[in-house]
């Protein structure tokens, strides 16, 4: 069998694969805003306190899959937010200004918003739409 028609099959697990992992790791910020853990976050602001109710609510709507085109687009315009407000004024660079993680996020979450949920996930079960 052709490799790429082998792995082709298995683009739209993947997607849902990505999907699950980028929000559990995402979900850790929210976390640690919010409650200090795993790690705690920055003092809280009403910034951050809105930074960490989105993390947090977006990535366990993105984790089951659960209107995810919504979810992935709020989060994503957060990281740019987060992007151009925490990390652009100390450098233009991501790898000097810390804000690699943040802008990789950012065009992740994008993604999502035009690829959806993927098969596993409640949008596809439920709503029949990915």
């Amino acid at each position: 069998m052709d490799l790429v028609a082998n792995l082709d099959k298995w683009r739209p697990y993947a997607l849902s694969v990505l999907r699950i992992v980028a929000a559990l790791l995402f979900l850790q910020h929210g976390l640690g805003k919010l409650f200090g853990f795993p790690e705690p976050g920055p003092p809280l602001t009403s910034v951050i306190l809105l930074a960490g109710i989105i993390e947090t609510l977006g990535s366990l709507l993105l984790l089951v899959g659960l209107f995810t085109r919504w979810a992935a687009f709020i989060m994503s315009g957060e990281m740019a937010f987060a992007y151009f407000i925490a990390h652009a004024p100390k450098s233009f660079f991501p790898a000097v200004n810390g804000g690699s993680g943040a802008v990789l996020y950012c065009f992740v979450f994008l993604y999502f918003v035009f690829a959806g949920a993927g098969p596993w996930s409640v949008d596809h079960a439920v709503l029949k739409r990915d």
